[in-house]
């Protein structure tokens, strides 16, 4: 389980990394915001330590536009103690960028979110969680942390919402169930998930623009990884899994072409660039012959 926890925890802060439409999309369908698509993003990579001195690691706090922080907390399974360790990670965030005022100084948190990847216990996970802080002799304030659970959530939503690079995460939705018992139909079902639900859908959104091209290779290469990583093990998806196998090295080979093509455009829009500056040199020296004369 440890194993599978950090695949996971790998993969989500890989997809963060994907372009920067791919994760403005991401941010507006959490946190329901309406950033623009070329909005700039500042990726927050720090460490904090804690009490105990420990370092910890916050690398989802991500800034759009250089003013609105959002703090996104990805778990697999429950943690009674999440809403603490992303108060603290919120806590380290503002205490970096303090704001220095007339009145003193303030500190400004990021607005937070935890993202449930698995299904867990579905009577235990909480649509939000609640930290109450007391200063004593000033009041009480209660620190709420939303809660997405990303297996609850239908593929409709998903692409209404446009939260595409959720996508592989799909995959834990039947890993329970094939664990307790692998039948022709849940065989089937499994099947059908990646290369409908997943693979389908991502190309699908790359058509329509919201993805990029890179981001949707990238998105299947890490279907794929992580299909093998989970899965690969069962003998009854041994052809399946040998043709995701064989999907995988043409996908590698895509990416290399799709390098080369990209180094073939920018070197016919340099070679375009010189061409201009050429005939405005020209243009130049033929004013000043002129003025000359």
């Amino acid at each position: 389980m440890k194993e599978i926890h950090q695949i996971y925890d790998i993969a989500f802060k890989r997809i963060l990394t994907l372009s920067d439409k791919a994760v403005i999309h991401l941010i507006n369908g959490l946190f329901g915001t309406t950033y623009s698509t070329d909005s700039t993003i500042t990726y927050n990579w720090t460490e904090h330590e804690n009490k105990e001195l420990k370092k910890t690691l916050s690398d989802s706090i991500l800034t759009i536009n250089g003013t609105n922080s959002y703090h996104i907390e990805a778990q697999m399974t429950e943690d009674e103690e999440i809403v603490f360790r992303v108060f603290e990670y919120g806590f380290g965030h503002s205490y970096k960028n303090r704001i220095v005022g007339d009145a003193g100084e303030s500190l400004e948190f990021p607005q937070p979110c935890i993202l449930y990847l698995d299904e867990g216990k579905k009577d235990f996970i909480p649509d939000e969680y609640m930290l109450t802080l007391k200063f004593k002799g000033q009041g009480e304030f209660c620190y709420k942390v939303p809660v997405v659970k990303l297996q609850n959530i239908s593929l409709r939503e998903l692409n209404e919402k446009k939260l595409i690079i959720l996508l592989p995460f799909l995959l834990l939705k039947l890993r329970k169930k094939l664990q307790k018992l692998r039948t022709k139909e849940n065989m089937e079902e499994l099947q059908s998930l990646v290369m409908n639900d997943i693979i389908q859908t991502i190309r699908q959104n790359e058509d329509a623009g919201n993805i990029s091209r890179t981001d949707a290779l990238d998105l299947i290469d890490l279907t794929m990884k992580l299909y093998m990583k989970i899965y690969s093990k069962y003998e009854e998806l041994e052809d399946f899994t040998m043709r995701l196998y064989d999907q995988s090295m043409e996908l590698a080979s895509d990416k290399y072409e799709k390098t080369v093509e990209e180094l073939e455009d920018e070197v016919q829009e340099l070679k375009s660039v010189m061409r201009e500056q050429e005939e405005l040199i020209k243009n130049l020296q033929a004013q000043l012959k002129e003025l000359k004369e």
